[in-house]
Parts: structure tokens; C-alpha cells; sequence
């Protein structure tokens, strides 16, 4: 029975595009097989606190004198890298906020994220290594590679960083650009391009969720 981990993060409950997307994705990969099953976490609604002590960001083994994480936000820790483990596909609704991650996702890729236990540190572990992760990511402008905007995206690579090389995970990136068309009047000409954005995003959505997990 497989089974799907699915996260929001977007502060826009109603018109979430990335909100939108991976709701698509979850939907479509649920319908491909009825034994299938998904865990929900919305980032936003449900958020999970900044790390409480600098130990955490390393397995216990390598913690200093001084490290000391809480019992509770030790057992929140696991309890989140043991959701990953648990899942056949992970599917990420990583919007731009001022160019980067929303901070409710970091908080969420701070916990995950634990030299020695989930990353290679004094051991090559990777826990995650080889997992499928679709990161969707809706953007209010173009920052595909070649644009005049790419170098402004901090969105994308820390999540590459992270999830791909330091965490071994197989990731998929799917992006929807120009979602402020229609919301700022200067974008206005470029609402065929958005149309066509949308289109090319939700194929790829599609394309995705249909894919056999191995």
C-alpha cells in the first residue's frame, strides 16, 4: 500500500495556486490506485515551531556539552522525519515569499534536516536517499533560468540543496509563474502567458502523479 506525505505551506487559504497544485497532484495520485493513502500537513495552519535548541540540527551522538534539546521537540522532530520515512512520494507546495521559502516550510525543512541522522555528517546515512519529492512552487513573475529574474530565486535551489544533495531525495520541480497576472495592472499584457503557464504547470502536475513510484 503506498502511501503519499503532502504539505502546504502557503498563507493563502482560498486562492492558493501552489495550494491549488499540489491538491491536484495528491488527488491524482490517490485515484491512480484506491489502496493508496496520504498524510496532510498544512504548514500554515498547523505550524510547526522554529528549532527551540541549536542540537537539534544534529543527531545526539554529535551534540555539544551545552545542546539540549526539550523531550517534546525532540519527539516533534521524529515524529516528522518518521512521516517522510513512511512515505512513498512526497509532494511540497513551496511558494515564493520575498524570493525565498515561506518560514513556515523552513521550519519544517530545519527539523528534517538533522546531520547524522537524515544527512551524511560522520556517517554517508541518508535515510530519505532515493525518495520522490515533488516540489511545486508558484511564483508572482518569471524566474525560469535565462530570464532576467533567475538569479533572484531563492526558492528553488535551497530546496535542491537540501532535499536533493544533502538529503538524497529524487526531486521533481514544477513551477507556475506569473500568478500576480491579474492583481497588478502592469502585468496585464502578459496574461496569455500566465494562461499558458497555468496550462504547462497542471500538465506536469499530471504527468507527475501518473508516474509509477519506482
Amino acid at each position: 500500500m503506498a502511501h503519499l506525505l503532502h504539505l502546504d505551506s502557503s498563507a493563502d487559504v482560498h486562492t492558493s495556486r501552489s495550494r491549488e497544485l499540489t491538491q491536484l497532484f495528491a488527488q491524482t495520485w490517490l485515484d491512480t490506485d484506491s489502496t493508496r493513502t496520504v498524510t496532510y500537513r498544512d504548514l500554515h495552519r498547523d505550524p510547526i515551531p522554529h528549532l527551540s535548541d541549536a542540537g537539534l540540527h544534529y543527531a545526539t551522538r554529535l551534540r555539544s556539552a551545552t545542546e539540549k534539546p526539550s523531550t517534546e521537540s525532540e519527539a516533534l522532530q521524529w515524529q516528522l522525519i518518521n512521516e517522510v520515512i513512511a512515505a512513498d512520494v512526497v509532494v511540497v507546495g513551496a511558494p515564493m515569499y520575498n524570493w525565498s521559502l515561506p518560514s513556515t516550510l523552513k521550519a519544517w525543512i530545519d527539523h528534517i534536516h538533522v546531520l547524522g541522522t537524515t544527512a551524511p555528517f560522520d556517517t554517508p546515512d541518508q535515510p530519505f536517499a532515493g525518495k520522490p519529492v515533488v516540489v511545486i512552487s508558484s511564483r508572482g513573475l518569471v524566474y525560469t533560468p535565462g530570464t532576467a529574474e533567475e538569479s533572484l530565486d531563492h526558492t528553488i535551489p535551497p530546496l535542491t540543496q537540501v532535499l536533493g544533495k544533502a538529503l538524497g531525495m529524487r526531486v521533481e520541480i514544477v513551477t507556475d509563474d506569473l500568478t500576480l497576472v491579474g492583481r497588478i495592472p502592469d502585468l496585464d499584457s502578459k496574461s496569455t502567458q500566465a494562461a499558458e503557464a497555468r496550462r504547462t504547470s497542471e500538465a506536469r502536475v499530471l504527468q507527475l502523479a501518473a508516474q509509477p513510484l519506482s
